[in-house]
């Protein structure tokens, strides 16, 4: 603030207080008074930018860091917090451009590295995003979300000792630390060492901890208990973890079960699409969590012509952005959209996902909630591709139950729930082939795994795709895979994947539930 007056500084300190404090109002008054007794300085309009953003005012703290950096074109901090402000706005490219800037003005700042990264990183761009990343703590070895980020940044591009050393570095930091615990156990190939154990039994034994790291190292224990045999304690681990996390976020079978139908009927009669070759670029793999589609990626993704792009966001996003266009919510405008709709909103997702065709011509979707809108594509994105994958519903069941899930409220933490959504989406899913038998192929994982060469084949074909050896060899594909089977589809092909099994009578609650739909 050098070169502010020291009445004016003091009120910049003291708006900057009453937002730490949670007092938008008052922090308002005095950054706004601030900006018009120094109009010609950048500091007052930077923090009055930041006000704007947390109180979800992201164009107009855009338009003041303009503004600032009219002032001082060079500075990093703004060029910093510009990106913020633009990536909440939606402008990827242009925040990445505003944190390379603020990294070249001053390669010393931490937050605009750790910015760089964690957007890189979420753009699926890995090996920039560890760059940043370890350029950040290399900066600010004590800050924990850098250290975090670039933890599961390595795990997604295969490093996998050097994320665990990460994450270790985090737990050193703040042990009852759950994404840490998380990124430990989701490397899934190596078990927890006998000094990790120690760490996170006496982390649990706490009484100061949050929720939600308890329940990240409810699902830590669970795996380590697995790992060593003790199936008893692994199924408690598991059960307690998810019923504290059901506590937190209560999910709705109702209001799941009634989307569903209002999904199918809505989706019986489409209008036939402007252009049926719309979409041909796009193969999207579809089933629950945990059903072997992060293979089926790794498998397409070795193929010369296909980039696998992991879990992508842009289908939900285009549909729930036509909602708020048309302020009905989906699927409830579905019968009402015609062929241009349609049209436009299949060219408005190739266009979010554009990034992803410019090394190779086609692109996977991996989102595993797109099942949702598997009956729309046909209008839609008619010449995409639908992959559905299966496994054993036990298997699935019971790796959802130990998987804990990012998004909340979700189903997985109640068997009961699992079994619901299983029964549920596979016969919507059953019925939408039936409406694009030429578009929508089931896949089943164990079939893979019995017959690899077979299926590998089948899966080609089935997305138009010649042979290509690299799809037999996909462990040995070199990309970034953002999923917690980062590890698995690392290596080759084993039969002996089945873990529910093992755990005899205590999985019989789930049985019965699995058995009580058609």
């Amino acid at each position: 603030m050098a070169g502010l007056a020291p009445e004016v500084a003091a009120m910049v300190h003291a708006g900057a207080r009453a937002l730490r404090d949670g007092n938008a109002g008052r922090a308002n008054a005095l950054l706004d008074q601030a900006c018009q007794l120094a109009p010609a300085h950048p500091e007052p309009l930077r923090y009055l930018a930041i006000l704007q953003l947390h109180t979800q005012r992201a164009p107009l703290a855009m338009a003041t860091l303009q503004r600032a950096l009219a002032l001082a074109p060079a500075d990093p901090l703004l060029h910093s917090d510009l990106g913020t402000a633009q990536s909440a706005c939606g402008a990827g490219d242009a925040a990445l451009a505003s944190w390379r800037r603020a990294c070249a003005l001053d390669p010393g700042q931490a937050m605009a590295w750790f910015n760089l990264g964690r957007n890189l990183q979420q753009r699926g761009e890995t090996a920039g995003a560890i760059e940043a990343l370890e350029q950040a703590t290399n900066l600010a070895p004590d800050l924990l979300p850098a250290l975090l980020l670039l933890g599961d940044a390595l795990t997604h591009a295969g490093r996998f000792e050097s994320a665990a050393l990460r994450y270790h570095d985090a737990l050193r930091l703040h042990p009852a630390c759950g994404d840490a615990w998380r990124g430990l156990s989701n490397i899934k190939t190596v078990a927890l060492a006998d000094a990790d154990a120690t760490l996170l039994q006496a982390q649990l034994r706490r009484h100061d901890i949050a929720d939600s790291d308890r329940v990240a190292m409810g699902h830590a224990l669970g795996k380590l208990e697995e790992d060593r045999g003790r199936l008893d304690a692994a199924f408690a681990a598991f059960a307690d973890a998810n019923a504290l996390q059901k506590r937190l976020t209560p999910w709705r079978a109702q209001a799941f079960w009634h989307y569903v139908e209002q999904a199918l009927a809505a989706s019986a009669a489409l209008p036939a699409p402007v252009d049926p070759t719309l979409g041909h670029d796009v193969i999207f793999i579809v089933g629950l969590p945990r059903s072997g589609s992060t293979l089926f990626e790794q498998i397409l993704a070795a193929h010369p012509q296909v980039e696998g792009a992991s879990e992508l966001p842009d289908l939900g996003i285009v549909l729930q952005q036509e909602s708020q266009r048309l302020g009905i919510a989906y699927p409830h405008w579905v019968a009402q959209a015609g062929p241009d709709d349609w049209h436009r909103l299949g060219h408005a997702y190739l266009q979010r996902t554009a990034a992803w065709r410019s090394r190779r011509p086609r692109f996977t979707d991996k989102q595993p909630d797109n099942w949702k809108h598997a009956g729309i594509l046909r209008a839609m994105l008619p010449a995409a591709t639908v992959i559905e994958t299966r496994r054993d519903p036990l298997e699935t069941a019971w790796s959802c139950f130990k998987q804990q899930f990012y998004s909340q409220p979700h189903f997985a933490n109640d068997l009961h729930d699992i079994a619901t959504v299983l029964q549920v989406s596979q016969r919507a899913m059953d019925i939408w082939r039936t409406r694009a038998p030429t578009r929508i192929h089931l896949h089943h994982y164990e079939a893979l795994l019995a017959m690899p060469e077979d299926r590998i084949h089948a899966l080609l074909d089935d997305c138009g795709l010649a042979f290509d050896p690299a799809s037999l060899d996909f462990h040995l594909a070199q990309r970034s895979v953002r999923t917690a089977s980062a590890a698995q589809v690392r290596q080759p092909l084993r039969g002996d994947t089945a873990r529910a099994r093992a755990y005899g009578t205590l999985l019989d609650p789930l049985r019965k539930a699995l058995a009580t739909f058609p």
